[in-house]
């Protein structure tokens, strides 16, 4: 038998209160779940990975996540961790309406992969950047004393870049745009702004609220997934009258979603998330944008450190990011060192001289763990 063999694969829930309600056009939360994945090969090492569940994915619920890996443990074991590739290929095919469930568990696979190999994370991805500054997201709300303490706060703890959710409520969006560009104005600091829609939008509407920003002289600098992810046409007629960069995330979980937003012209770049596409397909999708000369944004879920630092190191590993979008964490109480990394408001740094391999983690509570 081989060293790189799995051997056992482990589930773990994470409950952990936010610490500030997280709401978008598709619906709210106070609280994050997830299934933090350890996978443990013969020779003793092991990779974590994580499965979130969001309202942008309804069907992957904690007790879908735990069914799927429950069903699967069985024809993993006992194969070598080095066909992680082709194991996350057959099960996206087999779970097609559980994305992040698959990538979770790819990740912990190629992260044990890692480990057994003696490589390093962060250069397998290239080495490129020990740094990257994300920006932070505000929102939707109309609680004005809210929107003062955390944008105040936010621009007070260094963030230059807020990410605005905005719900297709042409009253509240100007108004909440506004009042951010407001507070950030007070502050005397130079910022920049994002809109992200979450496919609440028509064309028209979102073109209005271009109008509005551009008249307003909002340093507002992409729209991201302003119409529904599978409105092709919609989003064809956006791309080209668009004043702003249309940067695209639920219309994209692969290369072949990937494809076709490259042949039909869907949009001037893409959200790449390792929760919903994985390691190999993010990879993938890294690689069709640049070739094409489409914008990059590395983008989470509301997630813990296991599950955020894959990101992190392919946004530092890679250096191929246009904007990055990595703040899960900040919606969490956390730690301002992760292992290597360390968080000094809206920037992570990889600290030199740390070269242990070791798998990924974040704080886990209210847990309990299975095996086979």
């Amino acid at each position: 038998m081989a060293d790189d063999e799995i051997r056992g694969i482990y589930l773990r829930d994470v409950l952990r209160p936010l610490v500030a309600t997280f709401a978008t056009s598709l619906g709210q939360k106070t609280r994050m779940h997830s299934i933090v994945v350890r996978v443990r090969l013969k020779d003793g090492s092991e990779g974590s990975g994580e499965c979130p569940t969001s309202f942008v994915m309804p069907n992957e619920s904690a007790q879908a996540i735990r069914k799927a890996i429950d069903n699967e443990r069985s024809a993993l074991i006992g194969r070598s961790v080095s066909e992680y590739a082709h194991m996350a290929m057959d099960l996206r095919r087999k779970y097609p309406l559980q994305p992040m469930t698959v990538s979770g568990i790819e990740t912990a696979l190629w992260r044990a992969w890692l480990m057994a190999c003696g490589k390093d994370e962060w250069r397998w991805f290239g080495g490129v950047s020990y740094r990257v500054e994300t920006d932070i997201t505000v929102p939707v709300t109309r609680d004005e004393a809210f929107i003062a303490r955390w944008v105040g706060r936010a621009a007070k703890n260094g963030f230059r870049i807020f990410k605005i959710k905005v719900n297709g409520d042409k009253e509240n969006d100007t108004w909440l745009i506004d009042r951010v560009a407001a507070i950030l104005h007070h502050s005397g600091k130079e910022f920049i702004l994002r809109l992200d829609g979450n496919q609440a939008f028509s064309v028209q509407g979102c073109l209005a609220l271009c109008d509005h920003v551009k008249r307003k002289e909002y340093p507002v600098e992409l729209f991201e997934q302003p119409l529904k992810k599978d409105d092709h046409r919609g989003l064809r007629e956006l791309a080209k009258h668009s004043p702003l960069p249309v940067i695209l995330d639920e219309t994209v979980f692969s290369r072949h979603d990937m494809e076709a937003v490259i042949s039909e012209r869907l949009g001037h770049g893409v959200n790449i998330k390792v929760a919903k596409s994985g390691i190999t397909e993010s990879l993938a999708i890294i690689d069709l944008a640049k070739k094409n000369d489409l914008k990059l944004m590395a983008g989470c879920m509301i997630e813990t450190m296991t599950g955020l630092s894959a990101g992190l190191y392919m946004a530092m590993g890679t250096g191929a990011f246009d904007h990055i979008d990595l703040d899960s964490v900040h919606y969490l109480r956390h730690k301002n060192r992760y292992g290597r990394m360390t968080i000094d408001g809206p920037l992570f740094r990889i600290n030199e001289g740390t070269w242990n391999i070791e798998p990924s983690s974040g704080i886990l509570s209210s847990s309990h763990e299975t095996s086979a």
